[in-house]
């Protein structure tokens, strides 16, 4: 006798084992990113070109697809297969495009995009021209997860006595790392002003701010390091902030005097760090500049961003910051106006460190209005609440 359940378990064995072949097949048939091996070039320095180098799964991948072991040398002028597939992206999403459901690793996947393009590895946009999108295969097959990069404790003695016990609130920027770095410091204390028979410092108003939106980082799960430390300060909610020439580059180095010897202090801790980060998988890495502008006094200027000159992704991060402020100060601000700016400079903060950087001036230090803006805690939270909103759109 006819058994009907028997017939719909054979339909479904054939089905699950034609899906798994068709599968198969495309992973084998996908078109490999390829490279031609240069001068000095091992499997490692031609990986890291790519941004591959640091991950296992991409080494063993590697290895391979092109007949490999980890110990091979690389022919100079050969062309290889890298661990990358070729897609062509259906202009809905990358999820769709791939077969994948986890919205952040499609957000890796973009980035990645967005990265080679920087580096000037692919030849455009994988939403325009010939829609070329690339996948890396750690990021589709051995993707980490980014809650292994959750802050280790809660309790950061720097934010001062108040606020060094910081409850996490959410993980939305857990797999991310900044790198704050308040201007000046030390033996230079920046822009200065009279307010009242006292002097105002730029250092001090910045490192504030950054104080601020280092803990506001943390509460959404980043891993945040604050390059210009002070050991006593913490976020203080009084409108003068004394100031002292106490700061520490980190993790407690002395600030030297020089302005050049300075900024390379600060680039290379930096860069040095990213490195350590980018050893542990972490791809998301990005640095804030914090400033307070001198102009003449009459000169009132609103919150203004400056990002490296070829950055294309430098310069849409300052976009997102620029837009989230033009919303909030739509809100905030009576008139609804805001005139900050979105500007190319060259600057070594900018053009020396490998995270991905943004410098902010948050006003004139000089002009009695923008005094306001810096003056009183709740702005200066303000300031941190908007650039963290700014900052999250990136992620």
């Amino acid at each position: 006798m006819f058994n009907p359940s028997f017939l719909y378990f054979f339909c479904f064995l054939f089905m699950s084992t034609f899906c798994n072949i068709k599968e198969l097949y495309s992973q084998r048939s996908k078109d490999y990113i390829q490279a031609i091996a240069q001068k000095g070039d091992g499997i490692y320095k031609l990986l890291g070109r790519y941004q591959l180098d640091k991950n296992q799964c991409s080494l063993d991948k590697f290895c391979k697809i092109n007949s490999l072991t980890e110990t091979s040398r690389l022919k100079l002028g050969k062309t290889y297969n890298l661990p990358v597939y070729k897609f062509k992206y259906n202009q809905k999403s990358i999820r769709s495009t791939i077969n994948i459901k986890d919205w952040n690793q499609a957000k890796q996947i973009e980035r990645y995009n967005e990265l080679m393009v920087e580096l000037g590895l692919k030849a455009s946009d994988f939403r325009k021209g010939s829609l070329e999108l690339w996948v890396p295969h750690h990021l589709k097959y051995c993707l980490k997860n980014v809650t292994d990069f959750l802050p280790d404790n809660n309790i950061y003695p720097i934010f001062g006595e108040k606020y060094s016990n910081i409850p996490i609130v959410d993980d939305k920027l857990a797999g991310a790392v900044y790198y704050i770095v308040a201007g000046h410091g030390g033996p230079d204390p920046g822009a200065m002003a009279k307010y009242k028979g006292k002097y105002l410092c730029e250092d001090e108003y910045a490192y504030d701010i950054s104080l601020r939106l280092a803990k506001n980082l943390i509460e959404h799960s980043a891993v945040v390091y604050l390059i210009i430390r002070d050991p006593n300060d913490g976020i203080r909610d009084e409108n003068y902030l004394v100031p002292d020439m106490d700061e520490r580059c980190w993790p407690d180095k002395v600030i030297p005097v020089s302005q050049k010897p300075r900024l390379e202090q600060r680039s290379n801790i930096v860069n040095k760090l990213y490195e350590q980060n980018r050893k542990k998988g972490v791809e998301y890495q990005r640095l804030v500049e914090i400033h307070v502008d001198s102009r003449i006094k009459s000169k009132r200027i609103d919150l203004f961003f400056y990002y490296y000159p070829s950055s294309k992704i430098g310069k849409n991060l300052a976009y997102k910051l620029h837009n989230t402020m033009k919303k909030k100060y739509a809100i905030n601000r009576k008139s609804g106006e805001y005139n900050g700016t979105v500007t190319p400079r060259d600057l070594h903060m900018l053009r020396e460190v490998k995270p991905i950087p943004v410098f902010i001036e948050v006003g004139n230090i000089q002009n009695s209005n923008d005094q306001k803006r810096i003056l009183y805690p709740t702005n200066r939270q303000a300031l941190a609440d908007w650039i963290e909103e700014g900052l999250m759109k990136d992620y």
